[in-house]
């Protein structure tokens, strides 16, 4: 008689309970995930700028390479 009393309320929030709690917790901590503070914005931003003159530094370099050393490329 006393398992009853567990299983019933156990089955219950197995069954019930819990895939509406877990639906809810990664619902939420997507939504959470997926947007960005202003902070991470603007970091964003920086290394995407920081990335774009590291382009053109290389393409300089490059350029000056070609000029002096037309072969540098090959093996």
């Amino acid at each position: 008689m006393s398992a009853l009393f567990l299983a019933i309320p156990l089955t219950i929030f197995v069954l019930f309970v819990a895939p509406v709690w877990l639906w809810l917790h990664y619902t939420g901590r997507q939504r959470r995930g997926a947007d960005l503070s202003s902070g991470d914005m603007q970091q964003l931003t920086q290394l995407s700028q920081d990335a774009q003159r590291m382009r053109e530094r290389i393409q300089a370099l490059e350029a000056i390479l070609d000029a002096e050393h037309p072969g540098w490329r090959q093996p």
